[in-house]
């Protein structure tokens, strides 16, 4: 039973109110609650993302000659267009709100996932550097693994030349960033760690989850990203701080979406 008990009182009104104990929370409950996150935020897109892939793999055209587009017009009339990215946006944030209020419950989740602005500094000093580790090797990474055959060419913008299509790719950037970092690191470690999993389990489903909604591109999507999960989540493990994650993951794509929008007629090699 979840309610433990019924206390009727008899306020100075004459009213008659009842008061519910609040709800133990046990491990069925937080293991439920894991599972309901991610199944309306990125475990659903690694599902779909595996699907995907196998869509790739069983077609007649190889995978390495086949693309998968990120942050595609969604209609031919512009102001239309922008109100679905705009909505797309706004609506990939909500799970994002879900997971901070789930952990307010029982602790200050702000201060607790560090997405406080008590360090802004180095923040941003850690943000920047992890950018700039992990995306030249990762530019090598995707570049290998498309000649290797193992994976799609990633198209990260197509959006009509217009005005707001940059605002709108740095929007999604920032957007990607927290819905993952987030979710991904702050929310599922933090309850992983409450259900008593062993560090190298959190490490790895974190990682292993991150990969998994990226095999849409394909087998080195996959492992790109598995690894920058790996050190993400060490990363947080060390400094319980999401917010240079957020900020490292949100260059990366900018550079990526905007870089490869103003790149693409001059450089073949990113097609």
């Amino acid at each position: 039973m979840l309610v433990k008990a019924l206390s009727p009182r008899i306020g100075h009104s004459g009213r008659v109110t009842v008061e519910l104990a609040p709800p133990a929370t046990g491990r069925t409950t937080r293991r439920n609650e894991v599972l309901l996150v991610l199944g309306v935020s990125l475990g659903q897109s690694a599902v779909y993302a595996a699907v995907s892939l196998m869509a790739k793999l069983t077609a007649e055209r190889p995978l390495s000659q086949q693309t998968a587009t990120l942050n595609a017009s969604q209609s031919p009339r512009p102001y239309l267009d922008l109100t679905y990215q705009l909505l797309g946006i706004f609506f990939a944030l909500v799970p994002v709100l879900l997971a901070v209020h789930l952990l307010n419950r029982d602790r200050d989740a702000r201060a607790d996932l560090g997405l406080d602005r008590r360090r802004p500094i180095a923040d941003l000093a850690w943000g920047a550097g992890l950018a700039a580790a992990i995306g030249l090797p990762g530019i090598g990474l995707y570049l290998g693994a498309r000649e290797l055959g193992l994976n799609a060419t990633v198209v990260p913008a197509a959006l009509p030349d217009i005005w707001w299509a940059a605002p709108v790719l740095i929007l999604a950037a920032a957007q990607n960033a927290i819905l993952e970092e987030v979710v991904v690191v702050g929310y599922l470690m933090t309850r992983l760690g409450e259900l008593q999993w062993r560090t190298r389990q959190i490490i790895a489903a974190s990682a292993l989850l991150r990969g998994s909604y990226h095999l849409y591109q394909g087998f080195g999507g996959f492992l790109g990203n598995a690894l920058m999960g790996v050190i993400f989540a060490y990363f947080f493990l060390r400094t319980r701080r999401v917010l240079p994650l957020v900020i490292a993951h949100t260059l990366l794509d900018v550079v990526a979406f905007v870089g490869y929008t103003l790149l693409r007629d001059h450089w073949s090699w990113l097609r």
